[in-house]
């Protein structure tokens, strides 16, 4: 018999139970287009809608090179252009590229090299974005003032077309107040714009990003002044976005909107757990404006309260995980951060598991996300093997983060109309679910 999950609204604010530097948009053919930090490539990940982008199609880009960093993903005059960073092996020798793809849909067609992107110092360069504004198109970046890694300031210059720079670069900020200069090297990097009436709103990633110091300052300029001017560009005091609610190391971010494009949403990456360093996972939330017209980001949503859903997403179905059957010596037991106080867990040996009857009314393909926990000692990953009716089992990964620090895993699965049967049986290490979500995909 059928278990009656609960219709919802809302989500606990993970993306992406692993990752770094994350960049979104949202295109005007409705889909949402995400890339982040693979190291190797340029993946690209597309959904219709913003929650479930760990579950979209993906393409992967081959770049050659090593260490490629932050690559984002714009649509300029009619064309797709990604952005990244990438060396031969050696840091210091950084550089900022681009490729170029005139199909529609970037996950079809054909990415052209178009090559290195810089100005005519042609110094160590990461972070690379464009801001588009007034029919003029600018690139902005991080980089180094010499050829040592002291400091990453923040320039901007003037481009022709997408792929090249025809003006000097021209710093606009650098690491000089005490929350940007507490780690060395000094560190403003990461940045992002966003346009709001007449005002250009520059949020920068500062200090350590290897430190639970990490955060957000913000730039800003009026949309009619000289943007190659340093003077035109006013550095705002203290961050705008810190570390807060058990959350640590904010950074690294973008902006997009809810699907309906009612409201703005601020898409960031933190550590893991305090401490973790460059061992980071992707979050989400909703911001507002200031009454000065600058953004209000807030703190970091609390991770274990749910936040309502990006307007326009629909609803999704849940199903607790203390709602399972259970089997071996799995059992349910109390979860003080759980969603709904209990969580399934001890799936420890190989008869172990718990299974789940769930009812759909149409056949068709579904996105399962599920909220998970893995605090196996001495590994980075575990997994549960995740069964639909009678398909073969595969593995469910869950991201080490400690028990009750709880993540998000994905999976997309095939559903019957009528009564399905989900199965979390014993894989590699171990992990426990509070629930799981079903949504149409």
């Amino acid at each position: 018999m059928a278990i009656a999950g609960t219709g919802v609204v809302n989500f606990y604010n993970v993306l992406l139970q692993d990752g770094a530097d994350p960049w979104v948009y949202k295109h005007t053919d409705g889909y949402y287009y995400f890339t982040k930090t693979t190291g190797n490539n340029v993946t690209i990940w597309k959904s219709r809608h913003l929650t479930d982008l760990d579950a979209g199609q993906t393409r992967a880009i081959p770049t050659g090179g090593h260490n490629i960093w932050a690559p984002e993903l714009h649509y300029v005059n009619g064309a797709w252009y990604a952005y990244y960073a990438k060396d031969d092996g050696d840091n210091a020798n950084h550089r900022m590229y681009v490729l170029e793809n005139t199909n529609a849909d970037p996950l079809q067609g054909t990415w052209q090299d178009k090559g290195q992107i810089t100005d005519a110092t042609n110094k160590w360069a990461i972070d690379g974005t464009v801001l588009q504004v007034n029919g003029q198109l600018y690139f902005i970046w991080s980089g180094w003032e010499g050829n040592v890694n002291v400091s990453q300031q923040l320039y901007i210059a003037h481009m022709s077309n997408p792929w090249t720079i025809d003006s000097a670069r021209v710093e606009i900020s650098r690491p000089t107040l005490a929350w940007e200069t507490n780690h060395s090297p000094l560190i403003n990097e990461g940045p992002q714009v966003v346009v709001r009436g007449s005002q250009i709103h520059l949020v920068y990633s500062a200090s350590g990003s290897w430190t639970d110091d990490y955060c957000l300052g913000l730039l800003t300029a009026n949309i009619s002044a000289n943007l190659l001017d340093p003077a035109s560009w006013h550095k705002h005091s203290q961050p705008i976005f810190k570390s807060g609610n058990g959350l640590y190391g904010p950074g690294h971010h973008s902006f997009t909107k809810s699907p309906d494009g009612t409201e703005d949403w601020i898409v960031y990456h933190v550590a893991k757990y305090q401490g973790a360093g460059w061992n980071r996972e992707v979050r989400l939330q909703k911001f507002t404006w200031h009454t000065d017209g600058t953004p209000n980001l807030g703190v970091p949503a609390n991770p274990n309260a749910p936040i309502v859903l990006p307007s326009g997403e629909g609803s999704r179905v849940r199903y607790e995980g203390e709602q399972g059957t259970f089997a071996g010596v799995a059992y349910a037991s109390g979860s003080p951060n759980g969603s709904g106080g209990q969580k399934a867990g001890h799936i420890d040996t190989p008869e172990s598991y718990v299974q789940f009857e769930i009812e759909v009314a149409v056949s068709g393909e579904y996105v399962l996300l599920a909220r998970t926990a893995n605090g196996t000692t001495g590994a980075s990953w575990s997994h549960l093997m995740l069964s639909v009716n009678s398909a073969p089992a595969s593995p469910f990964y869950i991201t080490h983060k400690g028990w009750e620090n709880w993540g998000l895993s994905t999976a997309n699965i095939h559903l019957t109309a009528g009564v399905n049967t989900i199965r979390f049986s014993k894989g590699d290490g171990y992990g426990e679910v509070d629930f799981f979500d079903i949504k149409p995909k």
